[in-house]
């Protein structure tokens, strides 16, 4: 119900001329007012039972320039609205209507004496049921106006008047209406893939924001405090958890110099009070970082594996909700975008899994052949159902519920329509589901858990019931179960979607992620974080955000090629053979917190008849460490060839960049060792001929000598070397270990890096 001013204006002159002498009728008295706007702000209870008193309280505003005197505020009550749309007809209505509006209340009004223009005031009028003359059970509507003078008008006019509704039942229904209301918990993506080189791999977050969410007074903390004491399903995204849960823990907020996280102990509060929150209610995971199924079924699924996520995003959602919170969650249903469905989304929504789609009347329409609201649960073929949430309950609490007007008529519509499905057809009981918006402000959730205790708390043509048991209720044969085309989905919904060329970036973020976890020691610790970033880059959060969401895609896709990149060949400048074998070494650097294993290191020489390069190397390396592989060549011929140097994961692809170097052949020329072989013979001849001569010389006979000392002395002046043996040795005489020198070529190991 809208605030509105009243009343039609200019009655025709010759009325006005003619009435002017007599007392105003009840037309004519509203000819003209449009100058006070009337709001309802609060109405108390909401669904009175006998022996109760109406209050309506709220606020008077004289938009006109000037002052209303003489005015008093009185209350109406129309007549029994007849259908649902009658509900939804009367709530955009303007003007004051006599035949609808009824006439005022006798003896039941608040005096006004003065109302400045410009100015506001509060009211508060009360009236006993019994005065209200409500007859048969239904749902009334109820109007608040503001009578008086102003200075244009001496007589009394209505100035201005605002509607509400008022459900009457004076006794329990026969049967009641079940209703099932799905509180869901829901957020924005907050984290990142990013996580800090330590052994607590610490975890980046996006920013701060979900603080305030957490912290006392904010949405998801007025969610959880407001749920815990109502009727409801609560229907989770597990990301939500996770992070909430991460963010216990040491964490830090993304950017150049990002800060440490310091709000652990409202994340720590917060999940405390959900886990003492469900334990008495059902919960329900929807798959991890909630999927755009549309966007699935209208642009994924032609992209290789996209739809492979669903799986692991509904496994995981279990194992989160199971080890967070300590409860067994219900992961057999999907919730697409705004309940819109077709049947693509279908075909998407049941590949993993979830048997119950939740879907909206307004895609899935009966059409106008039914008279009443049927049951939610429709089959819908494949052993699937559809769980069809009613429009008009779902959208009630839309909009800015922080106004006290707005909330008020937004609860008092909600209890009117959910009597008035009993009232459709009484003998009938009906199974209705509320699907609200995804994430409510915490005033939309405060108007909701009022109308749910208006509901409870009256009990007189509702009961609740939890979304499980909805599923299972007995479908009504008269319901459509017919499941849209795709030509039939909302274009304002697909205009949002996720474009296919983000499911290609997706595909190519997830192949990369493939060809780097081979390698590490410790998979999971890349594995994990990546894989749930890959899950919230399809998120339904992403929609009417599209540069949040390649920005995103982006920065997890960068982060991964940077870790990556850690691990490389470190460029050699050249090498300088100068024998036929020599040792190459290959230095490979690992700067990431984990080590590599299981990866293959292979020389490939431009010229393999001029360099043979060697066989190739398992090799594996340390996190934070560099280490050279060596590798034995054999040179064939001079001159240079180009050796490339490329690592190779366990299954054969290449990883990273190659890196290429010149190495130059120096081989020994067959003259030059022709040369050295001869001057190395001649030194072995020389050498033997002394040792020959040396050797006669020790073995000749005494008497050839003088057998006395002249002889002897004589001696010592001859030509005869008798005493050659004992002559010192000359500086040319030729070293004792000079036969030991060898004429091959230089050994391996001798090498020139460049």
């Amino acid at each position: 119900m809208r605030r509105t001013v009243t009343l039609v204006t200019g009655a025709p002159l010759l009325v006005g001329l003619l009435q002017a002498p007599h007392a105003p009728s009840a037309q004519a008295a509203q000819a003209g007012s449009h100058t006070v706007d009337v709001s309802i702000d609060a109405m108390s209870p909401s669904a009175p039972g006998k022996g109760d008193t109406v209050t309506v309280s709220g606020t008077l505003t004289n938009d006109s320039s000037s002052t209303i005197t003489d005015a008093h505020v009185g209350m109406h009550r129309g007549d029994a609205l007849g259908n649902r749309s009658s509900i939804e007809t009367a709530s955009r209505r303007t003007g004051y209507l006599p035949s609808v509006d009824g006439e005022e209340i006798k003896g039941h009004t608040e005096k006004i004496a003065k109302l400045e223009a410009g100015a506001s005031r509060p009211f508060s009028l009360s009236v006993p049921v019994k005065d209200l003359d409500l007859n048969d059970d239904g749902v009334y509507q109820i109007g608040v106006s503001l009578s008086g003078h102003s200075q244009t008008s001496p007589y009394d006019q209505l100035l201005g008047i605002d509607r509400t509704f008022l459900p009457w039942q004076s006794a329990d229904a026969d049967k009641k209406t079940q209703l099932t209301y799905m509180w869901p918990l829901i957020s924005s993506t907050h984290l990142t893939a990013e996580t800090d080189a330590d052994t607590q791999q610490t975890p980046v977050f996006r920013n701060d924001d979900l603080a305030a969410e957490l912290a006392p007074g904010g949405r998801l903390q007025q969610m959880v405090a407001l749920g815990k004491n109502l009727p409801v399903t609560f229907v989770i995204d597990p990301d939500l958890l996770a992070t909430v849960d991460a963010m216990t823990k040491s964490y830090r907020v993304n950017g150049p110099d990002g800060p440490m996280g310091k709000n652990q102990a409202v994340a720590k509060q917060w999940l405390h009070q959900l886990e003492e929150a469900v334990k008495s209610h059902q919960v329900v995971a929807l798959p991890f970082a909630d999927p755009d199924l549309a966007s699935l079924a209208h642009h994924g699924k032609g992209v290789p594996s996209a739809l492979s996520h669903l799986g692991p995003a509904t496994d995981l959602a279990d194992k989160t909700v199971d080890t967070i919170l300590g409860v067994k969650p219900r992961t057999d249903f999907a919730w697409p975008v705004d309940g819109a469905l077709d049947r693509s989304i279908v075909d998407v929504a049941t590949s993993a899994g979830a048997h119950n789609v939740i879907t909206r009347s307004d895609s899935l329409r009966d059409a106008g052949r039914l008279s009443y609201t049927p049951t939610a649960a429709r089959p819908i073929g494949g052993g699937n159902t559809a769980i069809v949430a009613d429009a008009q309950l779902s959208r009630a609490f839309e909009g800015d519920m922080s106004k006290a007007t707005n909330a008020t008529h937004a609860v008092q519509e909600f209890l009117a329509q959910t009597q008035m499905i009993g009232l459709q057809d009484p003998e009938r009981q009906r199974s209705v589901v509320v699907a609200p918006q995804r994430m409510p402000s915490a005033s939309q959730a405060h108007a909701m858990a009022t109308a749910l205790r208006e509901l409870d708390e009256s009990g007189r043509w509702t009961q609740a019931q939890n979304l499980g048991a909805a599923a299972k209720a007995k479908p009504d044969p008269a319901a459509t179960r017919q499941v849209p085309s795709s030509a039939s989905y909302p274009s304002s919904l697909r205009r949002q979607e996720l474009p296919t060329d983000a499911f290609r970036q997706i595909q190519g973020t997830q192949s990369a992620l493939e060809d780097f976890q081979p390698i590490l020691a410790q998979p999971e610790r890349v594995v994990t974080p990546f894989g749930n970033a890959i899950m919230r880059e399809m998120s339904t959060q992403w929609r009417g955000d599209r540069s949040g969401a390649a920005g995103f895609r982006h920065s997890v896709r960068n982060y991964l090629d940077g870790l990556t990149t850690k691990v490389h060949l470190i460029q050699k400048s050249g090498a300088t053979l100068s024998g036929r074998s020599a040792t190459i070494p290959v230095t490979v650097q690992n700067n990431l917190f984990q080590g590599v294993k299981d990866m293959t290191l292979r020389l490939t020489s431009s010229q393999p008849n001029r360099l043979d390069v060697g066989k190739s190397q398992q090799i594996s390396v340390d996190g934070g460490h560099s280490q050279s592989f060596k590798f034995d060549t054999t040179a064939n011929a001079n001159g240079r060839a180009w050796v490339t140097a490329q690592l190779y994961t366990s299954d054969g692809k290449p990883y990273g960049e190659p890196m290429t170097f010149q190495v130059n052949v120096t081989e020994i020329t067959a003259t030059v060792m022709l040369v050295i072989a001869g001057g190395v013979l001649l030194l072995v001849l020389a050498g033997v001929r002394i040792y020959l001569q040396r050797k006669r010389a020790g073995s000749r006979p005494e008497e050839d000598g003088p057998d006395d000392g002249s002889e002897g002395t004589a001696g010592t002046d001859g030509n005869d070397g008798g005493t050659d043996g004992d002559e010192p040795e000359q500086p040319s005489d030729p070293a004792p270990d000079t036969g030991s020198e060898k004429s091959e070529p230089s050994g391996s190991g001798e090498k020139v890096d460049r």
